[in-house]
This record gives structure tokens, sequence and C-alpha cells, in this order.
């Protein structure tokens, strides 16, 4: 079964940066999509960006365009999340996911992915 594994969240103040990296463990992944979902305490999760796989064409949430960016590594199977300008809005549990299937929408918020990793914590201090 794959497992997903994100690390690089923490603490940090509000107008900072942070890089989320996200990497398959005991697995090798083929063509995914893959992205990121955060979910805020009392909140429902939330899509946040994913990249494709075969162009590498990315989406984003409307709360974070132009201020967070989604890019894979030399290793496709591999993806980050540069987080910048951070509010304390931004303050979630933020969880890697893959799909092997094409994503093929206009719309990333409508991307529901089966594979999902633990999330990892990101709090932004005012």
């Amino acid at each position: 079964q794959v497992r997903l594994v994100e690390s690089g969240g923490g603490l940090v103040q509000a107008g900072g940066s942070l890089r989320l990296s996200c990497a398959p463990s005991g697995y090798i992944l083929g063509d995914y999509v893959m992205g990121w979902f955060r979910r805020a305490q009392g909140k429902d999760r939330e899509f946040v960006a994913l990249i494709t796989s075969n162009d590498g064409k990315a989406f984003y949430a409307d709360s974070v365009k132009g201020r967070f960016t989604i890019s894979r590594g030399n290793a496709k199977d591999t993806v980050y999340l540069q987080m910048r300008a951070l509010t304390p809005d931004d303050t979630a549990v933020y969880y890697c996911a893959a799909d092997d299937r094409p994503f093929d929408s206009d719309d990333g918020s409508s991307w529901w992915p089966p594979i999902w990793g633990q999330g990892t914590g990101v709090t932004v201090s005012s």
C-alpha cells in the first residue's frame, strides 16, 4: 500500500514562509497527480493545490493563489509546497495526496484523490 510522508511543517510568524515536502514511503509512484489539502481546526478539509502528472500543470485554491507554489522534485513522485506571505488563516494540518487517475477538470477543488499522507501541522502566529 502506498504511503505518503509529509515534512516541513512548523511554527512561523505571519508574513513568513515554509516549504512542505511529500514523498512516498517504500514505493515508487508512476505518473501520479499529486497535491495538497489542509484542514483547519473545526473546519472541513479543503483543497490547496495540485500538479498534474503529464504536463505539470498547477491548480490552486483562490485563497492561496499568488502565495503558494506547488512543484515536483527531480523524482516525479516528490512534491513540494512553497508557502509565502503566510497568515494565521493558513494555520492547519496540511495533507499530501496522490492519484493515479489523470486530472481532466478545470476546477482543482473537484479533485478527491484516494491516497493520503498523515499530515503535517503548520501554525502561523500573528
